[in-house]
């Protein structure tokens, strides 16, 4: 049923996750490991060639530096960065946390500091989180509106549809385009590449500014934008900067815009994910149905059955309906209706009550081509159901 197939689902894409993680952690593994060693190395060796020099113990050399990382957890830093918790320091750092970005160059070191942050960032997370659907929910409007506007002109050049006709008003272009939906690839393509173009523009104005170079650059607007965070790279955080309110202003644009697009994006690829899913889960739905109709054909080619024998046929919700249906006859009363039967006519059945409600609704047949059923804006929670609907609507009203 469905829900054994929402576990099936669930359960395999834990596994992947699972495999994915292990895959990571291999990689990271072995390109980090030697560095991080070495860097090690190098660290004892000047620690050792510290304490010699100015004749120091390594217990009291390792008290100090213990010291100063308690302080750098603080907010102090050997060079001169701008306070960390003035308004415009404080007002950053609140972003950050709405956000869910999370950098770590700023946390609060009162108990009552943090007990503010469990509330606050409880209600500011989940506010953000609600702008970001919104936000999620008019893109997909804008991208599905000027897709289907070139869709439209790519029917009238094909003559499907006429030139002189208005939206609506023709019968054929109600019947062409009254179930088209925007395929998820090319959403997802629209959506890289205006990601893309944050991204290099924002790196663009990191790079002069910040003094770092252009790929750590794309570095920082990746972590940034999607919200990961690691805090090694901060923007806006020297005391002073040429233009300094404009080049504020334009961090804090690129970093809303950014974040809206990647959240997006993210959405688009967990379709494409869910897609993939459904994909496996059919093949290997398929190679088991054969397995087993092979040995139920074996098992019970010898069997008689009670009452009239009925004709080979391949077994599917079509025949299953037309079987069951009034008109071609009813079953015997001694035949035994098995299970997987009676599921398909129930299933069949809603499915015509369903189009019944939605035709009614939409006052015409909507006609589901192959591309609309398969592009994967179906289904969903949260994000994925906003995206959904928006796209629904849009394919219908407009």
């Amino acid at each position: 049923g469905r829900l054994n197939a929402d576990n099936a689902r669930f359960l395999l894409l834990a596994v992947l996750i699972l495999l994915y993680m292990l895959c990571g952690a291999a990689v990271f593994s072995a390109i980090e490991l030697p560095t991080e060693r070495e860097a090690k190395e190098r660290w004892e060796e000047r620690l050792e060639n510290f304490t010699r020099r100015h004749n120091l113990s390594r217990a009291e050399l390792r008290g100090f530096l213990r010291e100063y990382e308690e302080a750098n957890v603080a907010g102090i830093r050997v060079d001169d960065i701008r306070p960390r918790w003035d308004f415009t320091g404080a007002f950053y750092f609140v972003g950050t946390v709405v956000s869910t970005i999370g950098f770590g160059m700023t946390t609060p070191a009162t108990v009552g500091g943090k007990i503010f942050l469990i509330f606050y960032g409880l209600i500011g997370c989940a506010g953000t989180i609600l702008f970001f659907n919104l936000f999620l929910e008019r893109l997909i409007t804008v991208i599905a509106y000027v897709m289907k506007s070139c869709h439209e002109r790519q029917l009238r050049r094909k003559g499907v549809l006429p030139h002189n006709s208005r939206r609506g008003s023709g019968t054929s272009e109600v019947d062409s385009l009254a179930g088209w939906k925007p395929s998820v690839y090319y959403v997802m393509l629209i959506l890289c590449v205006a990601s893309l173009i944050i991204s290099c523009c924002a790196s663009a104005m990191y790079t002069p500014i910040e003094g770092w170079s252009y790929f750590d650059s794309l570095y920082f607007c990746f972590v940034a934008f999607s919200t990961i965070g690691f805090g090694d790279l901060v923007s806006s955080q020297n005391i002073e900067y040429e233009s300094q309110g404009l080049y504020r202003f334009g961090n804090f644009v690129f970093i809303l815009m950014g974040v809206c697009c990647i959240y997006s994006l993210f959405n688009v690829i967990s379709i494409v994910i869910k897609q993939s899913i459904n994909w496996i889960l059919k093949k290997l739905s398929c190679k088991c149905c054969h397995r087993c109709q092979r040995r139920l054909f074996r098992s019970r080619r010898n069997v008689v059955m009670p009452g009239n024998v009925r004709s080979q046929r391949n077994i599917s919700i079509e025949t299953d309906v037309v079987n069951e249906s009034d008109t071609d006859g009813r079953r015997l009363s001694g035949e035994m209706i098995s299970m997987k039967d009676f599921l398909a006519s129930n299933k069949v059945s809603l499915a015509i009550m369903q189009k019944q409600l939605s035709e009614t609704a939409n006052g015409y047949p909507r006609q589901m081509s192959c591309n609309s059923k398969q592009n994967g804006f179906s289904g969903g929670v949260g994000a994925l159901a906003i995206m959904n609907n928006r796209l629904a609507e849009t394919s219908v009203d407009r």
